[in-house]
């Protein structure tokens, strides 16, 4: 069995994601979504879907980007 990088939970059907030459274990996509997704400059909900990028930073929505000064972002094109 394998521990959870992010709550610890000892677990027999763990799974690792990698990503930038580095690999964490997890026991469910809610801790890896707690350890691993961006969170919005604005509203600071986890953003676990496409999302929009700004200014350097990154938005749930465009609706974020725009409260934060951002221009020209559209959630759907």
């Amino acid at each position: 069995m394998a521990k959870c990088n992010q709550c610890g939970n000892d677990y027999d059907k763990t799974f690792q994601v990698s990503r930038d030459g580095q690999t964490w274990t997890f026991d469910s996509f809610e801790c890896a979504i707690q350890m691993l997704a961006p969170i919005c400059a604005h509203c600071s909900c986890r953003v676990i879907g496409h999302g929009v990028e700004g200014s350097g930073k990154i938005y749930c929505c465009a609706h974020c980007a725009e409260e934060k000064g951002v221009q020209g972002l559209e959630d759907r094109v």
